[in-house]
């Protein structure tokens, strides 16, 4: 069984000075640092290097949500502005998280959960109302509570027949991240996405792919690097930091993910060297193992995964990596289905053996964060080695930082 250890939060903590955040993306989003690990040993080049500095026969998966503009602002009457910062979409009459491509593309009305800011302000049954300057004209837009217990809104609009993606790209803000403490530019619309950017719906920026750009996917190329896309939409709970002393305490989010065929299809014959870029290709890749073991125990929910569910399991009982994610393909070709969409909440510390992953590539992040610990599980101890020598060595940090190639 893989147990969860006893962590302290001060064991996975650093010193980050202010100034070494990179609160803005560097002019040339291939031009940042890489720093590369691979089996103890650290190398600087730079981030162009990285196709040359994949092991042979990498297979990279790389996350391709696409950001939107969560944040919306409502004036009262009053003058107070309220705003709205959109989680997850909700169906209102079952009270699920719907597919969030089936919300992206709705008319007339969605339901979404939100963080409200000057929430005091706004009164149940108060109407707030804005106006949207479209290509096609004039678009007013609604917002009502809907659930005030859940922080449920209900946004309406007119014409109704215009999709929620089109007005929300109107409307709203990017939602940068907190510790970049500055509001977002012009700017941050484009350079907050990956270029492969595509399907919509994370509140946070996949940040380990804005490093890659055509020139270095043509050098993947070159180099003979396979590659493939899935989809996890970033929740705002990526940023949420550890507040419990004991690791184990903590609450994990859970955040949406989207499987094809294609996909599992490309990653059972590249098991063994598949390399994820960034912590969210990594916590989907590992969540369809776990789902995979599900499927194959006839556990309901399969596609639902808890925070604890890797740790309940010990290793007899547990199939090898190109059997889970062959009852995964099994499960879908059965019922005739392209795609599954599922939900998890993989909680990957110290203790965790990764199973269809073997490095990545990421930046560099908070202290204290779930986000390191997933790193300590790749790597150990040696985390802070890395980190220590980032810090030495001039590299920047968080979402438009510098880079590592991570191989244990």
């Amino acid at each position: 069984m893989n147990e969860l250890p006893e962590i302290r939060l001060d064991q996975i903590q650093y010193d980050l000075p202010d100034d070494r955040i990179a609160r803005f993306p560097l002019p040339q989003r291939d031009a940042s640092k890489l720093l590369v690990y691979k089996g103890g040993q650290i190398d600087h080049g730079a981030f162009t290097d990285l196709p040359r500095q994949l092991p042979p026969d990498s297979y990279l998966v790389f996350n391709n949500t696409r950001v939107i503009p969560a944040r919306l602002y409502f004036t009262r009457a009053t003058g107070a502005l309220i705003e709205l910062f959109l989680l997850n979409p909700i169906d209102p009459d079952t009270g699920a998280v719907p597919p969030i491509s089936q919300a992206m593309e709705a008319t007339g009305a969605v339901v979404w959960q939100a963080m409200i800011g000057n929430r005091k302000r706004w009164k149940p049954g108060e109407t707030l109302e804005t106006r949207i300057p479209m290509p096609s004209g004039e678009v007013t837009l609604r917002a009502d509570w809907f659930d005030t217990a859940q922080s449920l809104i209900r946004l309406s609009w007119q014409p109704a027949e215009l999709p929620f993606a089109q007005l929300i790209e109107q409307a709203g803000q990017v939602p940068l991240p907190p510790y970049l403490n500055r509001e977002a530019t012009t700017d941050d619309r484009e350079t907050y996405q990956t270029v492969y950017s595509e399907k919509e719906g994370a509140v946070a920026a996949p940040t380990a792919g804005l490093h890659f750009t055509p020139a270095v996917f043509e050098e993947l190329a070159q180099q003979g690097v396979a590659y493939d896309y899935l989809t996890l939409h970033v929740g705002a709970g990526t940023f949420q930091p550890i507040k419990t002393d004991d690791i184990r305490q903590h609450f994990m989010h859970t955040e949406q993910v989207v499987y094809t065929v294609t996909n599992l299809q490309n990653l059972l014959p590249r098991i063994g060297h598949i390399i994820p870029v960034g912590t969210t290709s990594m916590r989907a890749l590992e969540s369809l193992y776990w789902m995979g073991v599900k499927v194959m125990r006839q556990e309901p929910e399969p596609f639902t995964l808890d925070q604890h569910y890797a740790y309940q399991l010990s290793a007899d009982q547990l199939p090898s990596p190109a059997q889970a994610v062959q009852a995964v393909l099994d499960y879908m070709t059965t019922r005739n289905l392209d795609t599954v969409t599922a939900h998890t909440s993989i909680y990957i510390t110290p203790g965790y053996s990764l199973r269809l992953c073997n490095g990545i590539v990421t930046n560099f992040h908070q202290p204290g964060s779930t986000l390191i610990l997933l790193i300590a599980a790749l790597i150990g101890d040696d985390w802070k080695r890395v980190y220590r020598e980032a810090l030495d060595k001039g590299y920047r940090f968080l979402s438009y930082g510098d880079s590592s190639l991570l191989i244990p």
